[in-house]
């Protein structure tokens, strides 16, 4: 499912603390509310994205047997309304939540508006990600200069677009991050595994729930796909 080793980017851990300021501008490292962590007691623990070495248990229910095409077939199959998911913290259930054409698995600590796309934490909803299907055929060029122009508000904008190793995303068609006094902004263009592109931008605030936000926000996100 997710690539950990196949990488033209390497991104390393750092700590937690390093979210609640800006990042340093050399090299290819996004700030740490991207990245799952293990240096120290103080980080974010490390997360197990979806992964085809059985981290990650689900049970699909079958598609009913008809005579209609396999098109017909595979629109009948649901997710299963639960996913086991194995975290460094330990083994965790996940909810499935749908969202407008798209569906995904949310932990607990998580709401979720379908209205807006708005994943957000609980316990504080100014750490959120908004979610967006993306039609076939989006400029990329043009959600680049939007990026661009609305990460600049905020802080130095870096681009980490490409592979991203050791992250639940895999990789990123566009991935824009700025750092700034107020915290982290993130703009990013996905491609889910059955095809479809989704936006994602993410607002990490400075403060204590930076942890709490991004321990399984990401592994949240790669559950993400079209329905």
């Amino acid at each position: 499912m997710i690539q950990f080793i196949r990488a033209t980017k390497i991104i390393p851990a750092v700590a937690a603390v390093c979210m609640l300021a800006a990042c340093s501008t050399g090299g290819n490292e996004p700030s740490s509310s991207s990245i799952p962590t293990t240096q120290n007691s103080n980080t974010i623990p490390t997360v197990s994205p979806v992964q085809s070495d059985g981290a990650v248990t689900e049970t699909p229910t079958a598609a009913a047997e008809s005579p209609a095409s396999t098109e017909d077939r595979n629109s009948q199959a649901e997710r299963p309304q639960t996913k086991s998911i194995d975290l460094r913290i330990g083994e965790q259930t996940a909810t499935l939540q749908r969202g407008e054409a798209f569906s995904f698995y949310l932990f607990e600590g998580f709401d979720f508006d379908k209205t807006t796309g708005r994943l957000s934490l609980a316990a504080n909803a100014d750490y959120y990600v908004d979610i967006k299907r993306l039609p076939e055929g989006e400029d990329l060029k043009s959600l680049r200069e939007s990026a661009q122009k609305e990460l600049k508000a905020f802080g130095k904008v870096s681009d980490y677009s490409g592979e991203l190793v050791e992250h639940p995303l895999g990789s990123a068609d566009l991935y824009l991050q700025s750092s700034g006094v107020d915290g982290i902004r993130d703009y990013i263009v996905w491609t889910s595994e059955s095809g479809e592109n989704y936006l994602f931008r993410l607002n990490n605030p400075k403060g204590e729930e930076s942890s709490a936000f991004a321990e399984k926000l990401w592994v949240s996100l790669s559950t993400v796909q079209g329905e």
